[in-house]
């Protein structure tokens, strides 16, 4: 098969090129009797300017039209000209690469885009039986054996294995989207076992549902669980347990979550918090004795402090009477009782158990050491650890999800960033539910903000740095449009709303439009693969994980004619609400 070329005989002529444009072609059925074997998203070949050549093109409109014309030919003797049925068969079809038999020293060869436009009256062909597999096959073995990505197989020729370029589906953000109970959970899954199998894998996958649990359980486990630090885990006994300490929080993260910018004192809380802040950490490096720190760090170092002693200081504050002038009594300081709502705010959060994995912490959390340790654990990446990390953020309040996500995202960045070149291990942030913490700017609220600029720097200047995005959204007119743009390669699952289907199309090639317009006929498990990762924009049916995760969609009707509730299933339910611990 590898020496074989594409060899079209008559029966696979389809007609001839009659209008072309930069990325279409019409094409004028010669062969009626083709059009019944014909449909769109077929593929059809156009001759080159030489023999071994030929222009790749994918049918998006099939198109007969009926109509009378004069049979001069049939001229009765009474001079009548009768009527007569005239039919024209056409295709219009977008170009999407060239194909050659020979190319200097190499043979059979694809390359994305036309090296020419087809001239008019070119043949054109019909890509189907043996020409289609070996063109499919074609497209798989174009990449290099340590950079397959197995998927699935081609819609087009089952026979034919879909194989992306794992490497390039990395390096420049990827996003998997579709309608709920399309697919998506088990692409992800199908996608962390191919990577399971790399030597040392380096993913972690924010997990918004907890169902990616059964990946890290029994011997066949590909990955380690963590999950943030819930109201039933503070007192940090569980090494599975994730904490998000308060003070790796950046002053616009930090305020964010406490500051009213509606408050007339808004401005004097931020400048009370920013100084105390500032010197709390600066006591912190004075007592580890890290001088070398203490002559650069900023207020959004991730530092150790005790907020117990920040409170105390805004207090101090907020009730500081000063000498009046002359020294005869004395006066309200010029923060006395602006800082009361500010502080009501603070205790709150501290308060709130919910939030007990930012704010009550155990103490070792607030060693100085303690965030190297566990950003370790995260970064872990070999044959005798697995390197894929999935953190289950299913019991974070809503309400800080975004500032939660947006600090680790941030955090693991960072330490790309400033690691030496030579060391970096390239790692892949898999936002699982993306539309939950990374809407569109225009709607974002304070804490959304915080996080958009996280993932969009990551999204902006990751690749330089060995950090890339994954983004998987049932709803991607609800992500961020700077994320979805600079994502290169897309893996669609069925479509079903308009809205999300025009996002897609706008973040496409105006060439590769039309192709979308089958997204909400898409089978489960179906998906479009579109982008650098693969050559040839294509239909494939996604390989089964042999893990599956927890998303499968309840059987409603099923279970209602066959399983009765469990007797204490309600009030077992009751007491977890209560406790705010998940079984």
């Amino acid at each position: 098969m590898a020496n074989e070329t594409l060899n079209f005989k008559d029966n696979a002529r389809l007609g001839r090129v009659v209008t072309v444009d930069t990325s279409r072609v019409l094409i004028s059925v010669e062969e009626h009797q083709q059009m019944t074997s014909i449909a769109v998203g077929n593929l059809i070949a156009i001759q080159g300017r030489t023999a071994s050549e030929y222009l790749i093109g994918i049918i998006e409109r099939v198109t007969r039209s009926i109509s009378e014309k004069l049979l001069l030919e049939e001229i009765s003797n009474e001079g009548e000209i009768p009527l007569g049925e005239s039919q024209d068969d056409f295709i219009k079809a977008v170009l999407i690469g060239t194909y050659k038999a020979v190319d200097g020293s190499l043979s059979n060869t694809f390359k994305r885009g036309a090296d020419c436009f087809p001239q008019i009256d070119r043949d054109c062909f019909h890509i189907s039986g043996s020409n289609l597999q070996l063109f499919m096959n074609l497209l798989s073995a174009n990449v290099k054996e340590n950079e397959r990505l197995t998927l699935g197989h081609f819609m087009a020729d089952e026979t034919a294995v879909a194989i992306a370029n794992g490497d390039k589906f990395f390096q420049r953000h990827a996003a998997i989207l579709g309608s709920t109970g399309s697919g998506k959970s088990w692409s992800v899954a199908l996608i962390l076992e191919r990577a399971a199998a790399l030597k040392a894998a380096n993913l972690i996958v924010f997990d918004m549902h907890g169902e990616y649990s059964t990946l890290c359980e029994g011997k066949n486990a590909i990955a380690q669980q963590y999950r943030i630090a819930g109201p039933g885990d503070l007192d940090g006994s569980d090494e599975r347990s994730l904490f998000i300490p308060y003070w790796l929080l950046n002053r616009e993260e930090m305020l964010a979550l406490i500051l009213d910018r509606s408050d007339d004192n808004a401005p004097n809380q931020a400048a009370r918090f920013t100084e105390h802040v500032r010197a709390l950490k600066e006591q912190t490096l004075n007592k580890e004795e890290r001088n070398d720190v203490l002559e650069t760090f900023t207020v959004d170092s991730p530092i150790p402090y005790s907020i117990e002693l920040l409170l105390d200081r805004l207090d101090k504050d907020n009730s500081e009477m000063v000498p009046k002038e002359g020294g005869s009594g004395t006066k309200q300081g010029p923060w006395y009782s602006k800082l009361s709502r500010f502080m009501g705010r603070m205790k709150a959060k501290i308060d709130d158990r919910r939030c007990g994995f930012m704010f009550q912490p155990p103490v070792e959390c607030n060693s100085y050491e303690w965030l190297e340790n566990m950003l370790s654990k995260l970064f872990s990446a070999s044959e005798s650890e697995k390197g894929i990390k999935i953190i289950d953020f299913s019991e974070v309040p809503s309400d800080v999800l975004p500032i939660v996500t947006g600090v680790l995202a941030r955090l693991l960045y960072n330490i790309q960033f400033w690691m030496d070149k030579d060391s970096r291990h390239p790692l892949t942030i898999i936002c699982d539910e993306a539309h939950l913490y990374l809407p569109v700017r225009d709607s974002a609220e304070a804490a959304e903000k915080r996080a958009l600029e996280a993932f969009e720097r990551i999204a902006k200047e990751g690749r330089k740095y060995g950090v890339s995005l994954l983004v998987v959204s049932q709803r991607p007119s609800d992500v961020s449009r700077t994320i979805l743009s600079q994502c290169n390669n897309f893996l669609v699952l069925r479509l079903t709303n308009d809205q999300d289907q025009s996002v897609v199309k706008r973040l496409l090639p105006e060439s590769m439009v039309g192709i979308t317009d089958i997204l909400p006929l898409l089978d489960l498990g179906e998906a479009l693969l579109l982008g650098d990762s693969i050559l040839l924009p294509t239909r494939i049916k996604l390989a089964k994980p042999h893990i599956a995760p927890e998303s499968a969609t309840r059987q409603f009707w099923s279970d209602w004619a066959n399983r009765e509730p469990q007797p204490n299933a309600v009030s077992n339910a009751v007491e977890a609400l209560r406790r705010q611990v998940r079984s």
